[in-house]
């Protein structure tokens, strides 16, 4: 399948779906600090092929690949956990969204509706956003459950956007990794890859590749796109993209100045304090 190198000029999106980590929260950063503190516990320090490999990984899959790093595959429980526990308290002390993020999403919510479709449990995603004011401006947030397989399966990108009410191949993706790219091509979905270019194989995934969500080429597309038209109150014609901005709007909390509490409840202890 051979795929545009930019995003159509006449094209515009009737759902957007961001990924989480790497994309909108800075938190890749935090991400490899946590596989770093956890490896460290068992007498392992990770090298840079490593983390390649971890990125964009379900956190239960980079799980076990650290038990098989440090042979000791009995512990991927264990290991896994930790590293889920670590990465909470690191976003918990320094929530950072990436570049452009505000603006961009700001400026695609007039657009279309918006989702988010992480590999990242629910409470840690909801958590993140809430942390950088961005959780109000997304209908929805897909992760994997019982019947949700993680990206690079298709899943969270299409149920993100049947969501939505919006066919895949009418939604749009904002991705950072190639795992996520794959997903969201998979689905149907025109892509946004952000971040370093990758492989040329790999960023031929992408529709168009950003270093980061400010780049001006993206930010002049996003804001040339035309508003969409919101249905009259009482209308009953009105399209499943815009029954979707309104049915879930009670969902997405405002936005407050109170402190977000710590998914999954106050930790006993911070683990970032060992490294």
């Amino acid at each position: 399948m051979t795929r545009p190198p930019t995003l159509d000029p006449d094209w515009t999106p009737e759902a957007v779906v961001f990924d989480c980590d790497g994309t909108l929260i800075d938190s890749e950063q935090h991400w490899q600090r946590a596989r770093a503190i956890v490896l460290r516990a068992f007498g392992h320090a990770p090298d840079e092929e490593f983390a390649e490999r971890a990125k964009g990984l379900h956190y239960r899959d980079c799980g076990v690949l650290m038990a098989e790093l440090v042979g000791a595959p009995d512990h991927a429980e264990d290991m896994t956990q930790q590293l889920l526990n670590t990465f909470r308290a690191l976003v918990a002390r320094e929530p950072v969204s990436t570049r452009g993020a505000q603006e961009l999403v700001r400026t695609l919510e007039r657009v279309a509706p918006l989702a988010v479709a992480s590999n990242c449990p629910e409470d840690v995603v909801r958590f993140s956003l809430e942390s950088v004011n961005l959780r109000r401006h997304f209908r929805h947030i897909v992760v994997p459950d019982d019947r949700i397989r993680p990206k690079p399966h298709p899943d969270t990108y299409a149920e993100a956007a049947r969501r939505l009410g919006v066919p895949g191949d009418r939604a749009l993706a904002v991705e950072d990794s190639v795992n996520g790219m794959k997903a969201a091509v998979a689905a149907g979905l025109r892509v946004v890859g952000v971040g370093p270019r990758p492989a040329p194989e790999d960023a031929a995934l992408a529709d168009l590749w950003v270093a980061s969500l400010d780049d001006p080429a993206l930010m002049a597309w996003a804001e040339s796109r035309p508003t969409a038209a919101r249905p009259e109150p009482g209308r009953g014609d009105a399209s499943p993209a815009d029954r979707a901005r309104t049915t879930d709007a009670a969902a997405a909390p405002e936005a407050t100045d109170a402190k977000v509490p710590r998914p999954g409840g106050p930790a006993s202890q911070d683990p970032a304090g060992a490294s």
